[in-house]
């Protein structure tokens, strides 16, 4: 759970974009999307190989 508290003279802006990045920085919103429908183990090894694949993509346009 993430809790920000306001500083002193911070306006209330400042407030939600700190709150935005500690957000982001937890991962919350990407763990909440991922529990958010049941994927059955197969299909989850199916996208850790998607993922692998895909970054052996980029590291080949990177090296060229």
């Amino acid at each position: 759970m993430v809790f920000v508290k306001r500083q002193k003279g911070e306006t209330e802006d400042r407030l939600i974009a700190r709150f935005k990045k500690k957000v982001l920085s937890e991962k919350i919103l990407i763990d909440y999307r991922e529990r958010e429908r049941y994927k059955s183990p197969s299909e989850r090894r199916k996208e850790k190989k998607y993922r692998i694949e895909h970054l052996r993509e980029l590291e080949k346009k990177r090296s060229y």
